[in-house]
């Protein structure tokens, strides 16, 4: 599999048959002016640049890695420069088009906050099947937003516009957070399985022959996540991060050998993934607010 990079917004529009952007650095494209097309051949593609997008009723499967992800419902993605995905069309059907998407080229933002601001937003980094779903309510306030950006890069480029432009990307990236931390409470059902999940994975983790210390990357991989979309869901329904559940279900199991066992500190910090018995130690002073050493002299 090849991955074809689309290293500017002009070339972007070139490769969906669309008549080049306005603005070189930033382009909003309505999927209702998308010419009609029947894809039978998947894209396999990265970008040079940032691509926010509001889909409905598109006819498409989009794909990170080996897992593909249907969209039916009004959703959001957002799409980091280099970040690499595939797009493909459903057998034997027509793309339908519904919805906007945002492309930014990182030297729009040049010389403004948001160049280095845009970064603190996580979502950036989630997969495709951690999209953001929408009610129409949030929609609309979406397409409102898009429509203003809208609005200003077809009336006229001045010295104004760069400015307006960014200050409704920046409200547009707020209400997407604020969204997003909405769909982490409402998605209860969701939410609530990988949490027992989570559950499963760290106690047979450290049931199993344990020769390190599971990693935040470990752990979402085994939930098919991204890190940064677990550790924000995670903070979000439980008040701990990913690195806290850990460490939790670390001083759990320490707490059950430290009470039911006859090994020494140093044997348990090495069953339990420790390089050195003092950082186990530490941690688990941290924890509890007592040393392992205190802990076992309570049941005895």
């Amino acid at each position: 599999m090849q991955y074809q990079r689309i290293k500017t917004i002009s070339d972007y529009h070139k490769l969906m048959g669309l008549p080049g952007p306005q603005h070189p650095l930033i382009s909003l494209v309505n999927f209702k002016n998308f010419p009609s097309a029947n894809r039978d051949q998947p894209l396999h593609i990265f970008y040079d640049f940032y691509a926010i997008s509001v889909k409905r009723d598109f006819d498409l499967k989009m794909k990170y890695g080996h897992s593909a992800y249907d969209f039916e419902e009004g959703v959001m993605f957002f799409i980091a420069p280099g970040q690499l995905f595939s797009i493909e069309a459903n057998a034997a059907s027509h793309i339908k088009h519904a919805g906007w998407t945002l492309l930014i080229h990182p030297d729009f933002l040049w010389n403004t906050p948001l160049a280095k601001g845009i970064r603190k937003y996580e979502f950036f980094d989630y997969k495709v099947n951690e999209s953001l779903f929408i009610s129409e309510k949030e929609e609309s306030v979406i397409i409102s937003i898009l429509e203003n950006i809208d609005h200003e890069y077809n009336t006229h480029i001045d010295t104004f516009s760069q400015q307006i432009i960014i200050s409704q990307i920046e409200t547009l990236l707020s209400y997407s957070e604020r969204f997003y931390q909405r769909q982490f409470i409402t998605r209860k059902k969701a939410n609530q399985q990988i949490l027992g999940r989570l559950e499963e994975i760290l106690e047979f983790y450290f049931e199993d022959e344990v020769k390190s210390l599971p990693s935040v990357q470990f752990v979402a991989e085994q939930l098919h996540l991204s890190s940064s979309y677990l550790n924000n869901m995670l903070k979000t329904i439980t008040g701990l991060s990913t690195q806290q559940h850990i460490h939790e279900k670390l001083i759990e199991k320490a707490k059950v050998k430290l009470s039911t066992t006859e090994l020494s500190i140093s044997e348990i910090a090495y069953e339990l993934g420790f390089e050195h018995p003092q950082s186990f130690s530490k941690l688990f002073k941290s924890k509890t607010s007592q040393t392992p050493l205190q802990f076992r002299a309570g049941f005895h």
